[in-house]
């Protein structure tokens, strides 16, 4: 395969995990290297809604093995807002908070709009133009995960492939849903990477999903990573069996690509 396939969660930090995911009795604070053993990347969602100081940027990247990465998903004060030419501000606090401590360890920023945001092509150009290649010398790599269907149009994905961002794949539930509504399912590649959000885990599965849909998902990933590199991670659904899914992917791909 050309490209590292990198399968995770988004987070760490769940109270349903803990003697599920977690063995019992396990530190709170060794969660995050335990969970790191056991998958090959996370999503940090915090940051959506908070900054953090370079010291817990620089303990995440000290906790964890030397081959593991974090994607970060990007602060919602850039991509909620009517003008996104207007996100500069905003973008230098959520770069600048530390996200270069992590080093080699960072990778791609998901840059997640809400479902009420229409594209407006001009607009969001003028938000690509601002996204850096790199914060202190270390490289970034950006995803856009878009919400409304406006965005489904050659010129959306024109813009991305020029700017060199892939665009996130969500992918739905039984009923084609993410998180309850019908987002579009956009599957292009623009970019020498791709971002996917595996959203359909179901309680009642043992590991989130039938043995056929772990099959059927593995062999996706594996085909879109003769083309690069694969970040996926299993997200919300049936959080609660969303670490076993993860693992039970990993164990199909054989870990890293």
């Amino acid at each position: 395969m050309a490209g590292t396939i990198r399968i995770g969660i988004g987070g760490w930090t769940f109270e349903p995990w803990r003697g599920v995911f977690y063995p019992e009795g396990l530190a709170q604070k060794k969660e995050l290297s335990f969970a790191a053993e056991a998958l090959s990347s996370i999503e940090i969602n915090g940051t959506f809604y908070s900054t953090f100081k370079a010291d817990s940027w620089r303990k995440w990247r000290e906790e964890t093995p030397d081959d593991f990465v974090f994607s970060v998903k990007a602060s919602r004060y850039c991509t909620n807002r009517r003008e996104l030419a207007g996100m500069s501000d905003s973008m230098a606090k959520f770069l600048g908070q530390g996200l270069s401590e992590l080093g080699s360890k960072l990778g791609p920023i998901n840059w997640q709009f809400a479902g009420t945001k229409q594209f407006d092509a001009a607009d969001f150009e003028a938000f690509l133009k601002l996204l850096p290649k790199e914060q202190d010398g270390v490289p970034l790599r950006h995803a856009l995960e878009v919400r409304h269907e406006s965005f489904d149009c050659p010129a959306f994905f024109d813009l991305a492939r020029a700017y060199g961002c892939a665009i996130v794949l969500a992918e739905g539930d039984e009923d084609g849903e993410v998180e309850g509504k019908s987002w579009p399912r956009i599957d292009e590649a623009t970019a020498d990477f791709c971002y996917l959000r595996l959203i359909g885990t179901r309680e009642y599965e043992p590991v989130g999903f039938t043995q056929a849909e772990l099959d059927g998902i593995a062999s996706d990933l594996r085909a879109r990573a003769t083309r690069g590199d694969v970040f996926a991670y299993v997200i919300s659904g049936a959080k609660v069996r969303n670490p076993a899914a993860a693992m039970a992917l990993i164990e199909r791909v054989g870990g890293e690509g």
